[in-house]
């Protein structure tokens, strides 16, 4: 098993939104590091939950990958906002995963909290915290789940 940082902002895709809705395929990724990420991902991996443009930015929940990678099927859209007109169906340059909700933290980790746990300071999060899909070492992960004084509810 793997584990993952995936970041939505709240307004956009927020936690509870995927509470309500159960599963999402995480579409819309243009970014090739983060693609590549989501084509390593397997199903079963764990995913933190990571709220971006909010004050502090911050991981509020987990999520688990469900279905493994497959072409964003709204790179053919012309009528997505995520339309790319030089991705080609029998080479797609986009890729996602669907995942599902698993739990929403109820102490949310905050970024400058991170920042402050030595333990935490080579955690890809604080060192390019632009990349949207991530991956997170195990004990990395162990960490935020306790910093949210949360035990994994799968």
């Amino acid at each position: 098993m793997k584990y993952w940082l995936m970041k939505s902002e709240a307004d956009v895709y927020s936690i509870d939104d995927l509470k309500e809705d159960g599963h999402t395929m995480w579409d819309g990724v243009r970014n090739y590091q983060a693609r590549n990420n989501m084509q390593e991902m397997k199903e079963g991996d764990l995913v933190l939950y990571y709220h971006s443009r909010q004050r502090p930015s911050a991981v509020v929940g987990v999520a688990r990958v469900v279905k493994e990678s497959y072409p964003d099927p709204t790179q053919f859209d012309p009528d997505n906002k995520y339309f790319d007109e030089k991705s080609d169906e029998d080479d797609p340059r986009w890729w996602l995963v669907d995942i599902e909700f698993v739990q929403k933290f109820d102490q949310q980790v905050g970024l400058p909290d991170v920042k402050e746990v030595n333990a935490l300071s080579d955690m890809v999060l604080v060192n390019n915290s632009r990349l949207s899909v991530q991956p997170v070492k195990k004990d990395e992960f162990d960490r935020i789940l306790k910093m949210a004084g949360a035990e994994l509810q799968v």
